[in-house]
């Protein structure tokens, strides 16, 4: 098994618990986290495919993963923040209970 298939197989297996996290847990920060996660195998993809690619001095791979955190900080940042005005007008973070935002 070469070194990129192991990190391929490990960044399936946390884009795999990050998804089973996100679409299983009724709370919201638990899903915030699920999706970081699925994020986070995103990153390790495109270090690992950086690394093993046939130019690994051009640093695309580098970029690709520093704009992406960016994003997922971003992400993390509304995704509280929504989550906290939430709360403060229903007092449950229970997506379940959640449902009066329809409109």
């Amino acid at each position: 098994m070469t070194p990129l298939t192991g990190y391929l197989l490990l960044s399936a297996l946390l884009f795999s618990i990050g998804l089973a996290g996100a679409l299983t847990r009724r709370n919201a920060i638990l899903v915030l986290i699920g999706i970081e996660l699925m994020l986070n195998a995103a990153n390790l993809n495109f270090i690992a495919f950086w690394r093993y690619g046939p130019h690994p001095e051009a640093l695309t791979g580098i970029l690709f993963t520093i704009f992406s955190i960016s994003i997922a900080a971003a992400e993390a940042a509304v995704g509280l923040g929504i989550i906290l005005a939430v709360y403060r007008h229903h007092k449950t973070i229970d997506l379940d209970h959640i449902n009066t935002l329809k409109g």
